[in-house]
């Protein structure tokens, strides 16, 4: 018999590059699962350690295998001086890693952070590298976070997460699936750093701009949006397709910025309404752009105030995915599939993540 409530700390390096997200949560099962984020903490990376972080895929094979080692360690230290800070006795780390290479059609997804450096350096229980049996089961290895939407919040209807992408997960016959549906914050945060700010706070500058019809329709003519479900976008879109079309336009900073808003908020009430069962569906927002009010405004406008939004405080806003990774990890200690072919296409639902210590 397994227990039904465990502990665990949760790493998520922020998408923006600039540091390691840290959540120790505990979890209990109860015929559903059910959690509680008892701290979390944002650490920065050390400018060095930032700048080789980001030029990972450039380093040689020796530089390359020196830095899995030293992040692992430097990952340790982290958490065991977060557990001294709190006295947290987790009964593992669950650790994404830094994704250097993801190229599943090779066989291959590579997330840098020594597990055993890790290990030793923090003295606890390690699981990491969640990705590399869903890909040799002939998946995606990703995405990985839909079982947990599917699992931890089963009263959501749809979960968005707003970060540099969007993305969105949700059931449909029967099977969780879970797809990109637009650029977010990579777009807006470049256009709101051409004016100084390192993002359009509240969306306050969108709300400021008009939108520009002729740049609305050709985003939204884009062949991205022409793919059906299991689809995704990556920082090469964005200068292949994206970035080109907003220089072309021409227009102010806070004209863009309106035109993406209306643009995203479109295209995702466009999923939501395709996959809706509900007359007024229940939609969780996180990651950064949930902050972006402006935004939530013209979601609201396109679907019609046909639509409950579930709360969400601050800590799961910003938090959600190492709280994700903590859950995988229980998954992991459990010896239950915590990675779904459904939404990765692999050959199989399966239990990934290597265990040390």
């Amino acid at each position: 018999m397994h227990p039904q409530k465990y502990s665990l700390i949760g790493l998520m390096s922020g998408t923006s590059g600039d540091g390691l997200d840290m959540a120790y949560i505990h979890f209990e099962l109860n015929e559903v699962w059910s959690f509680q984020i008892a701290r979390a903490k944002t650490v920065s990376f050390p400018v060095d350690l930032g700048r080789k972080l980001q030029e990972a895929h450039l380093l040689s094979s020796f530089e390359l295998a020196q830095l899995d080692v030293d992040f692992g360690k430097w990952m340790g230290i982290q958490v065991s001086d977060f557990c001294k800070e709190f006295q947290l006795k987790p009964d593992a780390v669950a650790s994404h890693g830094h994704t250097v290479f993801h190229q599943p059609a090779s066989g291959l997804s590579l997330q840098i952070g020594n597990g055993w450096a890790l290990h030793q350096a923090s003295g606890k229980k390690v699981i990491n590298d969640f990705r590399m049996l869903d890909v040799q089961f002939g998946g995606q290895g990703a995405p990985l976070v839909p079982i947990g939407d599917q699992l931890l919040f089963p009263t959501a209807d749809f979960c968005i997460n707003l970060g540099g992408i969007s993305n969105i997960s949700m059931e449909k016959g029967g099977v969780r699936i879970a797809f990109d549906c637009s650029p977010f914050n990579l777009l807006l945060n470049a256009e709101a750093n051409k004016l100084g700010k390192p993002y359009d706070s509240g969306g306050e500058k969108a709300r400021s701009g008009e939108v520009n019809l002729t740049l609305f329709e050709a985003l939204n003519k884009l062949p991205f949006y022409s793919k059906v479900s299991a689809k995704s976008l990556g920082r090469e879109d964005m200068e292949k397709d994206f970035f080109p079309l907003l220089k072309k336009s021409g227009l102010s900073s806070a004209d863009t910025l309106s035109t993406l808003v209306e643009h995203f908020a479109f295209q995702i009430t466009s999923v939501i309404k395709t996959f809706s069962q509900k007359e007024t569906p229940a939609v969780l927002i996180t990651g950064g752009g949930a902050y972006n009010t402006y935004f939530i405004e013209r979601l609201d406008h396109y679907l019609k105030k046909s639509w409950i939004q579930v709360a969400a405080n601050a800590e799961l806003i910003e938090f959600k995915e190492a709280l994700i990774f903590a859950f995988l990890g229980a998954l992991r200690l459990r010896g239950e599939n915590n990675c779904l072919a459904s939404v990765t296409g692999a050959s199989r639902d399966n239990c990934g993540g290597t265990l040390y210590g």
